[in-house]
């Protein structure tokens, strides 16, 4: 089989079946690419990945019980060869070079899907890696300059956990509800709040619940 007659596969990972019914029928719509499987959790994306192997996997940063991050972090072992690219409604200022680092090869506001998802999914399939023009001239500058961050949110020196925890009190969950989303124990999360506090420079558990909530609100009306 020649080049331009290979079909690339793609599997689609989103906790709402209508956007990964959106993105399917966006997809479907090109010759040489098509979904190959769906998926709403990490669980059913393992066994879509063994399924049908595909070139690509689309996954959202939040899915169900659990955090699109992980399965990045997963895939190398469990699917060497397939690129991953992220489609999410979450802020790329604060996420693109997170899931960069965790793997993926691109990073699409939701937003904008429609638009981009088509060319975002080609960039990557040719082993190139997409963000918006805004990100890639911060990482270049980042690089230029020789700095870990340009113009910083201390939010975005949470590790991936950390920011997945300040999410959830952001939300509302308690400390328990937490532990048992997360599977780990309270201590553990107690730990996550005060390395938090920390980075944020907040003096107590009330100001972290605070920050939090008003930094869920910010990103609820951008």
């Amino acid at each position: 089989m020649n080049e331009t007659a290979r079909q690339y596969r793609v599997l689609v990972v989103d906790d709402h079946p209508i956007v990964r019914r959106g993105f399917a029928q966006l997809i479907n719509q090109e010759p040489d690419i098509t979904v190959c499987a769906e998926a709403e959790d990490i669980s059913e994306a393992i066994a879509a990945l063994e399924a049908c192997r595909p070139d690509l996997v689309i996954v959202d940063i939040v899915l169900k019980n659990a955090n699109g991050l992980e399965l990045l972090k997963r895939l190398p072992s469990l699917a060497p060869e397939t690129r991953a690219l992220v489609v999410s409604m979450h802020d790329e200022q604060i996420y693109a070079e997170r899931v960069l680092r965790a793997g993926a090869r691109g990073y699409v506001m939701k937003q904008e899907a429609d638009e981009v998802i088509v060319t975002a999914i080609r960039r990557v399939l040719q082993g190139g890696i997409y963000v918006s023009d805004q990100v890639n001239e911060r990482i270049l500058m980042n690089f230029a300059q020789n700095q870990a961050r340009f113009e910083a949110s201390p939010v975005e020196f949470l590790t991936d956990r950390e920011l997945e925890v300040f999410e959830l009190i952001g939300q509302g969950i308690s400390t328990r509800q937490i532990g048992e989303r997360l599977n780990i124990s309270i201590k553990t999360i107690e730990t996550y709040r005060a390395r938090i506090k920390e980075k944020l420079r907040l003096e107590s558990g009330a100001e972290l619940v605070q920050t939090s909530v008003e930094w869920a609100i910010k990103k609820s009306l951008t």
